[in-house]
């Protein structure tokens, strides 16, 4: 099973609450919505009832624990390399015009009329 999935489900159990959950691990409640319904596929049955009061299920309270041991059980994640601090920021030039031949025309110029 996957870690995320786990640990978003122990936030919701934690709160009993959709939209707290979803602000405590900073994700859109969608997302939560669709990873609760995701885990609940895995497993078989629901875990949540959704309604007003948001309640676990039966199966949701014998598998909060389980769920707690397994995020507890997993290797924490690799660190992320450090990037360096980079130089000054370049704009892109682009090609910009071409070079003024004596005698003719600027490129891409019209002539203005009378």
């Amino acid at each position: 099973m996957n870690i995320t999935l786990l640990q978003r489900f122990v936030a919701v159990a934690d709160e009993l609450h959709f939209p707290r959950a979803a602000g405590t691990l900073g994700i859109p409640l969608a997302a939560l919505y669709t990873s609760i319904e995701k885990l609940e596929d895995e497993v078989g049955q629901p875990l949540l009832t959704r309604g007003n009061p948001t309640r676990l299920t039966p199966v949701g309270t014998m598998f909060i624990d389980e769920a707690k041991a397994m995020i507890a059980a997993a290797p924490a994640p690799a660190e992320k390399p450090k990037v360096p601090a980079g130089g000054k920021a370049k704009a892109s030039k682009g090609k910009g015009r071409a070079p003024v031949v004596k005698g003719q025309p600027k490129p891409f110029k019209k002539r203005q009329g009378r």
